[in-house]
């Protein structure tokens, strides 16, 4: 439904026929950790997340998974063989 408390205009999944069903009855803003991300929108009663209506509960244990200004890096680098497949292959 259509958001009729902060994000006025704007889809949100919290919303239904009697309100806000989010905790509290509406979004939170978002934290500084947000800057740069793609999913904020600024409307006038200030910045808000487009996925997620408490952004701080996102990032309290580590990354936001939806932050679209985050680079992950691929961490395993070494690409490891299979030495069963490897011999399979030599064949």
């Amino acid at each position: 439904m259509v958001c009729t408390t902060v994000r006025q205009g704007f889809e949100c999944t919290f919303m239904n026929k009697t309100g806000c069903q989010f905790n509290g009855g509406r979004c939170h803003p978002v934290v500084e950790q947000c800057d740069g991300c793609h999913r904020t929108i600024e409307i006038p009663t200030g910045k808000y997340c487009m996925s997620f209506p408490e952004p701080a509960a996102k990032w309290k244990h580590g990354v936001c998974n939806m932050a679209t200004h985050i680079k992950t890096s691929n961490t395993t680098g070494n690409n490891r063989v299979n030495p069963l497949k490897a011999s399979k292959r030599s064949r």
